[in-house]
């Protein structure tokens, strides 16, 4: 007997299998062979067709045959992405607007209940007008969304399809050194791009796995839909008939995404040729077989463990967010707020890569949260003392292109800078942590912010130069 304290010895092991074979039966070579055979036949059958075969595929066959094929592949894939968005602009626009007006409802009570007890009005403006309408926004606005995207993500997820499209991607990321796996971490980006960089865990090279956590920004979150789905309605969706304006909104933002994912491949093949220089690895991906989506696991996986902890997050620097916001309204500098004054100084930056001072100072502001850009921009181009949202997207429109001269460069533009700039604070907080390294957390945040500005200068250019959209 082998003492298993002790690790046993090779010849002690030999030992060992030579006494259990003298136990077997005779047939037990025999069988041993067969069970062999039988197996290596089964998979034979499986993956092996030749001419003239008629046998009838399984239903894992047949469907991958369509959803990986090279021609049908990718317009699937982006026919899939395309429902997803559409169902998740139209599907959450009442529902974002019950929440609102509940929210709103409860500051306009707790800040009367404030003024009739005597409270003073710039403490009440600060909690009420600032840290809780900065909160309410954003609640209003990401949960909606968030609650129908994550739920179809994760349906899309343990149906077992995404590993298909990491499979349709993995050449264009392999040409671009990186690794197919980074197909599924930019995926997760679409819903938060923290969620998207913790997600590269999944990578085991530390090169591939850097090159993913530094290009997740280039594809749009959650955060930034609301401005793409606002310049897509009043600047496209506008363009057709009623009819089909949200499908024409919802093609736009479908492009800015496929810009994204090209963007993605771009960096990912300069870092790779650069500062993160090497060989793509060998990428070795088992399709797993299609299976019946558990519910209580979808209902679990994307309410609890996403919508509601990336909300939560969300909230954390939204507060802080809408508290700066109402002192930059409010404080003045002789005749003029902090927030016109801030917005007078980036002015000229804004001009020169085809957007304005208010523009930029709403992407300053809104670092801790994207969600905030368009009420922020309404409330410094009205001067109002709080975040401020339109009754309508006729006013919305009558106020950017009417009264503050916005034009399709404007929203060309815009969309570019929405989709390029640099993440918000909680990705790069998420950045450092992953990386230990405040230099790569530094490069993640700048590489992106200066690819926006660059872009946008060279379209701005390009296009006064043709006498286009200025």
């Amino acid at each position: 007997m082998i003492d298993r304290a002790i690790p046993p010895t090779p010849d002690e092991v030999l030992a060992r299998a030579r006494e259990l074979r003298r136990q077997l039966s005779g047939s037990f070579r025999e069988e041993a062979v067969k069970s062999l055979y039988a197996e290596a036949e089964r998979v034979a059958q499986r993956a092996v067709s030749q001419d003239g075969d008629t046998r009838a595929l399984d239903f894992d066959q047949r469907v991958d045959h369509l959803v990986t094929s090279p021609w049908l592949g990718l317009p699937i894939m982006l026919a899939l992405l395309s429902v997803v968005f559409w169902l998740t602009i139209a599907g959450a626009n009442v529902p974002s607007a019950m929440l609102a007006q509940g929210l709103f409802w409860i500051e306009d009570q707790a800040s009367g209940l404030f003024d009739a007890a005597g409270v003073p009005w710039w403490v009440t403006g600060f909690l009420w007008h600032g840290v809780y309408r900065g909160l309410a926004w954003v609640v209003s606005v990401m949960l909606p969304p968030m609650a129908i995207f994550f739920p179809l993500f994760t349906m899309f997820e343990d149906l077992g399809y995404l590993p298909r499209v990491a499979f349709n991607l993995d050449f264009l990321f392999r040409r671009a050194g990186a690794h197919g796996k980074q197909a599924l971490t930019m995926a997760m980006g679409f819903g938060c791009n923290a969620a998207g960089v913790i997600a590269t865990r999944i990578i085991d090279s530390p090169r591939e796995r850097l090159v993913a956590i530094l290009t997740n920004n280039f594809v749009p979150c959650n955060g930034r839909f609301p401005t793409l789905i606002m310049l897509g309605t009043i600047f496209v969706g506008a363009s057709f008939a009623p009819g089909f304006a949200s499908i024409a909104a919802a093609a736009a933002v479908v492009g800015v995404v496929v810009l994204g994912i090209g963007f993605t491949l771009l960096m990912s093949w300069l870092l790779s040729r650069t500062i993160l220089r090497g060989e793509a690895s060998t990428f070795t991906l088992e399709l797993p077989p299609y299976r019946r989506p558990n519910i209580g696991r979808i209902f679990y996986t994307s309410l609890i463990d996403r919508t509601l902890f990336v909300l939560w997050r969300a909230m954390w620097t939204a507060a802080p967010a809408g508290a700066v916001i109402w002192l930059l309204a409010n404080i003045h500098w002789g005749d003029h707020t902090l927030a016109a004054i801030s917005a007078g100084w980036l002015d000229p930056l804004g001009r020169a890569i085809g957007l304005d001072g208010v523009i930029l100072l709403a992407y300053v502001i809104a670092i801790p949260a994207n969600e905030i850009v368009v009420p922020t921009l309404v409330m410094a181009y009205l001067g109002a003392g709080m975040m401020t949202e339109m009754s309508g997207l006729g006013d919305l429109r009558r106020l950017l292109v009417e009264q503050q001269g916005w034009t399709m460069l404007t929203a060309v533009n815009l969309m570019l800078f929405s989709l390029l700039h640099n993440p918000c604070a909680t990705t790069i907080l998420t950045m450092y942590k992953e990386t230990l390294s405040a230099k790569w957390a530094t490069v993640g945040a700048l590489l992106p912010l200066g690819t926006a500005f660059l872009v946008c200068f060279l379209t701005a250019t390009l296009a006064r130069a043709f006498g286009l959209g200025v």
